[in-house]
């Protein structure tokens, strides 16, 4: 810069600032009334824009309002609920469970865990107000899966984050063991025998989809191919039952490993901007920005920290970039949420994910949200 003018070098030292500036914000975490704005924000506009919580849901056919892309709006919910206990939020979640009997889309006999998904609000609103209604259903719905020798019905990840918190809930609520011991043999059938020899790879410390993404399946660029928000739903599955289930639980050295092993794994693959990819070992294959699974790793991450478990000096950062990328970039000004991949499977759904692209269901990408807020909030 010695030949360049005095006014030229001001500019560019100038700019240099800033930037650092602003590099240095984003490893820092709001305060956390302006967290919860955001949350707030993004709530308020899903609740306008559903009054009717038992309106059905129309895409490519019609649907109840309670499965699992709602129910996970509902997750979040009742996080924000926790956060900041306006009562207008506890009526919704209620109003949801009374439109729908407090029952699950096909019934007792279901051991779809999309299906059960609904089950964890329905038993957060017994534990505020113990009407047996409330529950019955889903414990009905659970026990005779604990009494049923069959253990292989999580075939695909997702499943974990829906079903794997009702077990934990209630082994808790009954102080029966019954609930956890099954839930373990779900879980390690779909660990270890899905797909041949199970769906986690413990070399990289991430899981395939399904049994579609097991080797010799690969991305484009010839790695395997760990969907962003499959992993997402098993850090949330983890997260919670590590959460709910009591410190001397049987086989909770199991999920604290796992979920540690995903934590190391997961914390190199964020973007520069903040975001993970879709694809977290192929960038190439559909890269960019996305929330959903952002949120849920940023959830993980920062439950980790609050409780002991990961190093804050590592982790911080790492959250603070993923939570202020999302804050500031996915929130719309009127609280529409933007940056969300569509229902599916792989990184080639719902795509183009851009700000403006509108997912066919956007309810869950709020409750991933709502969970990360929470948790964010919590660390203030």
């Amino acid at each position: 810069m010695k030949n360049t003018s005095p006014l030229l070098r001001s500019v560019v030292v100038a700019c240099l600032l800033l930037t650092m500036a602003l590099l240095a914000n984003a490893q820092k975490l709001p305060l956390k009334k302006e967290i919860l704005q955001r949350m707030t924000l993004a709530n308020d506009y899903f609740m306008a824009k559903w009054p009717d919580t038992g309106k059905e849901i129309v895409t490519n056919k019609t649907r109840p309002s309670h499965i699992w892309t709602r129910a996970v709006y509902y997750e979040g919910l009742m996080a924000l609920y926790e956060t900041d206990k306006q009562k207008r939020y506890y009526d919704y979640a209620v109003d949801w469970g009374m439109k729908h009997n407090w029952g699950m889309r096909s019934g007792i006999k279901t051991r779809n865990a999309d299906d059960q998904c609904c089950g964890q609000t329905y038993i957060d609103l017994y534990l505020i107000d113990r009407q047996p209604q409330r529950i019955h259903d889903i414990k009905a719905s659970i026990d005779s899966m604990v009494a049923s020798p069959k253990v292989d019905d999580w075939n695909w990840i997702d499943a974990l984050q829906m079903a794997m918190p009702v077990f934990a809930k209630l082994g808790v609520i009954y102080k029966n063991p019954a609930y956890f011991e099954k839930m373990y043999q779900i879980y390690m059938y779909s660990k270890t025998k899905h797909g041949g020899q199970g769906l986690y790879n413990p070399k990289d410390g991430l899981w395939w989809r399904d049994k579609d993404f097991v080797p010799p399946y690969k991305e484009p660029n010839g790695e395997d191919c760990y969907w962003s928000r499959g992993n997402g739903w098993v850090v949330a599955a983890l997260v919670k039952v590590l959460e709910i289930m009591p410190k001397d639980a049987p086989h909770r050295a199991e999920y604290q490993q796992t979920y540690l092993a995903m934590m190391k794994a997961l914390a190199p693959l964020q973007r520069p901007d903040g975001y993970w990819n879709v694809s977290l070992h192929d960038p190439t294959n559909f890269g960019g920005k996305e929330m959903t699974g952002t949120a849920l790793f940023v959830y993980g991450m920062a439950w980790g920290m609050r409780n002991g478990l990961l190093d804050k000096k590592v982790y911080a950062p790492i959250v603070a970039k993923g939570w202020n990328a999302m804050a500031t970039e996915s929130v719309d000004t009127d609280g529409r949420l933007g940056w969300v991949q569509g229902t599916g499977k792989e990184p080639k759904e719902g795509q183009p994910v851009t700000f403006t692209s509108k997912p066919d269901f956007e309810d869950y990408g709020l409750g991933c949200f709502l969970l990360a807020g929470a948790e964010v909030y919590k660390l203030k």
